[in-house]
């Protein structure tokens, strides 16, 4: 089982509380898991990433095992840690400014 946090409106949109805990087909990566919380949660769709593209969208950043994974082929397996679950794939938004 994946363990995936994200942040309030996020997890909103979803209408779920705290972290969400999803089956997903190996291997486990940033895809897979992005696959698994859009096909499990529709309304998510388009919001963490682009619908056309699958890119990351603005402002979201993934995180695991402490690791910004953001800039990284999204196509790469994750750290074992998250594979097993005991470590969350995290989804962030991040912050603008100066």
């Amino acid at each position: 089982m994946i363990r995936v946090v994200m942040p309030a409106h996020l997890r909103t949109l979803a209408r779920v509380d705290g972290e969400v805990q999803l089956e997903v087909r190996e291997p486990i990566t940033a895809d897979s898991i992005l696959d698994a919380l859009e096909e499990r949660y529709p309304t998510l769709r388009g919001t963490v990433r682009d619908h056309v593209t699958r890119r990351r969208r603005p402002f979201v950043r993934y995180f695991a095992c402490e690791q910004d994974l953001s800039h990284e082929p999204t196509d790469l397996p994750l750290p074992e840690a998250v594979a097993r679950g005991e470590k969350p794939f995290m989804i962030v938004g991040a912050i603008a400014g100066g």
